[in-house]
C-alpha cells in the first residue's frame, strides 16, 4: 500500500480512493508513487534554483557593469536585465516540444549545463581587453535560455499528477520559485561582505568577489541538481485519475496502458489563459519596477531609503505570497480554481483602484536637475540603476521629491502612505493567486497528452510580460504620472476580468470536458 504518512501533496488520487484500498493499488503500487513523487521534489529544487539563478546577482549588475566596461550605459543595462527574459522566451517552447518527445531528463540536464556555463562565463566577463559588456550581455542571455526548462519542470509535474494533486503540487512549485526570487538578494547581501576586490586566483584568472561569487555558488548548485536528476528523476506519466500512462518519455515498462488521444484541447481555453498569464505577469512586472521611483517621488525618500524600505516591502511580498501559494491549494478544494483566480483578479484591480491619486495634497517638488542622486523614469535601465546604486554616489542628497522636469508632479496630488501600504498587501494577496491559478487551470485544460510545447508558449508569454511591463510603466509614469499610469493598468484589469467572465465555462479540465470525470 501507498505510504500513509505523507504530507498533503500525495493526497488520494481520488476522494475514494485511499491508499491501501485494493483499488488504490491497481492504479499505483507504492514503489512507483514514491518514485513519481521524489521526482516531482526533484523538480521543485530545479525551479527554486532557476529563480535564485536570476535574482542572485539583480542588484549588483550595474555596479559589476559599470566596472568591466566604462561604455555601458542605462539604456545598455536595460538590454542586459532584458536579455534574461529574452534568452527564457526563446527557449521556453524549444525546451518545451523537446520534452514532449525525448525523455524529459535530456532537456532538463541540458539547461541547466548551459546555465552553468553560463554563470561562469559571467565570473569571466572581467578577462577580455574590450567588449565586456556584450559579454555580460551573452552570460545572461544564456542564464535566461537555461531557465527556459520552467516549461519542462511545470510539465513534467501536470503530467505526473492526477486533477486531485494538481493544485497542490503546483502550488508547491510556485512557492519554491517565490522562495528562490527572495533567497537570491539576501545571498547577494550575503556575499557583498568578500568586497569587491575579493580574491584572485591567478591560475586560471578567476577573481572572487561580492560580483562573481553569487554566480560561482549558482554555477555549483547547478552541478548538484544535475547529478540529482541523474540519480533520482524518473519518467513518470498518469491521466486525469491517476492511472498509468505510456509515452515516449518513459525507460521502463508499464503495465496499465491508458488511452489519451480521444478528444480536442479546447484552444479556446489555451489562448484565453496565455492572455491573462500575459496580464497577471505584466502587471506585477510594472509594479515592481514603479515602487523605488513612486515612493521617491511621493514621500522625498532619498536613494537610502527608498532602497531600504523597497526592498523590506519587496521581502515581505515574496514571503506573504509563498503563505499565499500554500493557503490558495486549501481554498481551492472548497471554491475551485476559477473562482479564486477571478477572485485574485477582482482583488489585483483594488489594489491599483486605491493607488489612484486623491484630494488636495501634493507631492514634495524637487527644484533643482539632480539627474545624479534621483531615479530617472525614462528608461527601464535608468531605473535598474537607481535600485543598483549605492547612496554614497549621491551628489547631493539633501534634495529630494518629485523632480520638476516631470511636470504632473505640480499637479497631481500626493498618494498617502496608508493608500500605498494598502495596495501593497491587496497587490501581494492577488499576484500569487492569480499566478498560481493560471498555470493550474492552464494544465488541466490542456488534459493528459504532453504539454510542453504548450508551457513553454505559456513561459514563453511570462517571460515577454516581464519585459514590457517595465518598460510600459516607465514611458507613462514619466511622461503622465501615477493617475494617468494606474488609472490604464486598472483599466487593463478590467478588460482581463471581462474575458475571465466570456471564457468562465470553458476552463474546464480536459477529462470533465469530455465526460469521463465529473467536475
Amino acid at each position: 500500500k501507498a505510504s500513509l504518512g505523507m504530507e498533503e501533496e500525495q493526497e488520494p488520487l481520488l476522494g475514494d480512493r485511499t491508499p491501501g484500498s485494493r483499488e488504490w493499488d491497481i492504479i499505483e503500487t507504492e514503489e512507483h508513487y514514491k518514485s513519481r513523487w521524489r521526482s516531482i521534489r526533484i523538480l521543485y529544487l530545479t525551479m527554486f534554483l532557476s529563480s535564485v539563478g536570476f535574482s542572485i546577482v539583480i542588484m549588483s549588475i550595474w555596479p559589476y557593469l559599470q566596472k568591466i566596461d566604462q561604455t555601458a550605459d542605462a539604456s545598455f543595462l536595460g538590454w542586459v536585465i532584458a536579455s534574461f527574459s529574452l534568452g527564457q522566451m526563446v527557449a521556453s517552447p524549444i525546451f518545451g516540444l523537446w520534452s514532449n518527445y525525448r525523455p524529459r531528463k535530456e532537456p532538463l540536464i541540458v539547461s541547466i549545463f548551459i546555465s552553468v556555463a553560463a554563470n561562469c562565463l559571467y565570473a569571466y566577463v572581467h578577462v577580455p581587453a574590450s567588449h565586456n559588456k556584450y559579454y555580460m550581455l551573452i552570460a545572461r542571455g544564456l542564464v535566461g535560455f537555461g531557465a527556459g526548462n520552467v516549461a519542462v519542470v511545470r510539465s513534467y509535474i501536470a503530467g505526473a499528477t492526477s486533477l486531485q494533486e494538481r493544485t497542490s503540487s503546483m502550488a508547491n512549485t510556485s512557492a519554491c520559485q517565490a522562495l528562490g526570487f527572495i533567497l537570491g538578494p539576501v545571498f547577494q547581501t550575503c556575499f557583498a561582505l568578500i568586497g569587491e576586490k575579493g580574491v584572485t586566483w591567478d591560475v586560471i584568472k578567476l577573481q572572487i568577489n561580492m560580483y562573481t561569487a553569487p554566480v560561482l555558488l549558482s554555477a555549483f548548485l547547478g552541478i548538484i541538481n544535475i547529478i540529482l536528476i541523474f540519480a533520482i528523476l524518473r519518467e513518470h506519466r498518469v491521466d486525469d485519475s491517476g492511472r498509468q500512462c505510456k509515452n515516449i518519455n518513459f525507460e521502463e515498462e508499464n503495465t496499465d496502458e491508458v488511452e489519451i488521444s480521444q478528444g480536442n484541447v479546447d484552444q479556446v481555453a489555451v489562448v484565453a489563459t496565455n492572455i491573462l498569464f500575459f496580464v497577471v505577469l505584466f502587471i506585477f512586472a510594472l509594479f515592481e519596477t514603479i515602487i523605488t521611483p513612486l515612493t521617491m517621488d511621493m514621500y522625498a525618500w532619498t536613494q537610502e531609503q527608498a532602497v531600504l524600505y523597497d526592498g523590506i516591502i519587496l521581502a515581505a511580498l515574496g514571503v506573504e505570497a509563498v503563505v499565499i501559494f500554500l493557503g490558495a491549494k486549501l481554498l481551492s478544494k472548497k471554491i475551485g480554481e476559477r473562482a479564486i483566480l477571478l477572485g485574485g483578479l477582482i482583488i489585483v484591480w483594488a489594489g491599483f483602484f486605491i493607488l489612484l491619486p486623491w484630494g488636495n495634497q501634493f507631492p514634495k517638488i524637487q527644484w533643482e536637475d539632480l539627474h545624479n542622486n534621483s531615479i530617472p523614469n525614462t528608461t527601464f535601465g535608468e531605473i535598474i540603476i537607481g535600485l543598483c546604486k549605492s547612496p554614497r554616489e549621491d551628489h547631493n542628497e539633501g534634495s529630494t521629491g518629485c523632480p520638476i522636469e516631470q511636470a504632473w508632479c505640480l499637479y497631481t496630488p500626493v498618494i498617502h502612505l496608508a493608500q500605498f501600504l494598502t495596495s501593497v498587501v491587496l497587490i501581494g494577496i492577488g499576484y500569487p493567486v492569480c499566478n498560481l491559478m493560471s498555470y493550474t487551470l492552464y494544465s488541466k485544460i490542456l488534459g493528459p497528452k504532453p504539454q510542453g510545447v504548450y508551457m513553454g508558449w505559456l513561459t514563453a508569454s511570462g517571460s515577454g510580460a516581464r519585459i514590457l511591463g517595465p518598460v510600459f510603466i516607465s514611458q507613462v509614469y514619466a511622461h503622465w504620472g501615477p493617475r494617468w499610469a494606474f488609472s490604464l493598468v486598472s483599466g487593463m484589469v478590467v478588460l482581463t476580468i471581462m474575458l475571465l467572465g466570456v471564457v468562465y465555462k470553458r476552463l474546464i479540465a480536459f477529462s470533465v470536458r469530455h465526460g469521463r470525470i465529473q467536475e
